[in-house]
């Protein structure tokens, strides 16, 4: 398990969250994705060294530059005027990667922090990286994308707020019992199960082209069956009922999870950002054509000027 678990977080650490900080905002954080592999390097080779010192100051590493960027979420929460479930999920994946860091520093030293086991902060690490910050994206991209469609505002508000809310109660649930913790699980995975309905039925016949359709439907068609596992999990932890092991849960929940929902997601949506940036550019190209076509001194009194080509491109950008 230990092997699969270093491999998911690896994964997280140095291409999903960079990847994701671009999909957040594109400006402001651009420098801060570009140096981020840096950053998570310490963080990622720390995970193959033995428990000990130096492992430990290498995920410290990591922890600081987590720290720094969960510094930015009250920056943008009180920018954000009205506060909108996009900008709470938003801020929610900006705070996700901190957890996880913290996790990694006690379970690196050795330190069973608030008394858990070592392979429970283990796998919190995997869990605030995937769970925690792509899901929190990704229900927000997805909330500012289908706002203001028929029939889809009050699922997309649903899924911006449950996927949050869903991934605080897991973590509180870990200091109070196994039931919080199923109640935070059947949150999380009312809102992922949301986000990939409207994935499926508003975002996937989007795509401008068949790789961004079939990284999105698998994306969606993923997140069904790993969030039924995860309340398979969390239900027989509070009840008793047979459920899978730890390592089973790892290799497919945590790996469905990371390759199938995570990483086709941050890959689609990258593909239809670029896409709608392209589109918008090609239409502020013929506007000023059109403006200079306007303006030109030899038009005829009769002309009329070409008018610039519409787009059908939504914009998916979540900065604010």
């Amino acid at each position: 398990m230990t092997v699969l678990v270093n491999v998911i977080v690896t994964l997280g650490m140095l291409y999903v969250v960079p990847a994701g900080l671009r999909l957040i905002d594109p400006v402001h954080l651009l420098r801060t994705a570009r140096l981020w592999p840096l950053a998570a390097a310490p963080g990622a080779l720390c995970l193959w060294l033995p428990r000990g010192l130096p492992a430990t100051a290498l995920a410290a590493l990591y922890a600081a530059a987590c720290l720094a960027l969960a510094a930015r979420a009250p920056v943008r929460l009180l920018r954000a005027r009205p506060l909108t479930p996009p900008a709470i999920a938003v801020a929610t994946a900006l705070v996700s990667p901190s957890i996880a860091a913290t996790a990694l520093v006690c379970e690196r030293a050795g330190h069973r922090l608030f008394g858990f086991d070592l392979d429970i902060l283990a796998l919190t690490v995997p869990h605030f990286h995937f769970a925690g910050f792509t899901a929190a994206l990704v229900a927000g991209l997805v909330c500012r994308t289908v706002s203001g469609r028929a029939g889809t505002d009050g699922l997309a508000c649903w899924a911006a707020c449950s996927v949050p809310a869903g991934t605080l109660l897991v973590l509180l649930g870990y200091f109070v019992d196994d039931w919080a913790e199923l109640l935070g699980a059947v949150v999380l995975t009312g809102g992922m199960w949301a986000v990939a309905l409207l994935t499926w039925r508003e975002i996937r016949p989007t795509g401008p082209d068949r790789t961004t359709r079939t990284l999105l439907a698998t994306s969606a068609a993923v997140l069904v069956a790993t969030m039924l596992l995860a309340l398979w999990w969390a239900a027989g932890e509070a009840t008793g009922i047979p459920h899978p092991t730890l390592t089973w849960m790892a290799a497919t929940h945590g790996l469905g999870n990371a390759l199938g929902f995570a990483l086709c997601s941050v890959l689609a949506w990258r593909r239809l950002t670029a896409e709608a940036r392209t589109a918008d550019a090609r239409t502020a190209h013929a506007r000023t054509a059109q403006a200079r076509t306007a303006d030109r001194p030899d038009r005829r009194p009769g002309d009329r000027p070409t008018p610039a080509p519409r787009t059908p491109s939504d914009r998916v950008e979540i900065s604010s």
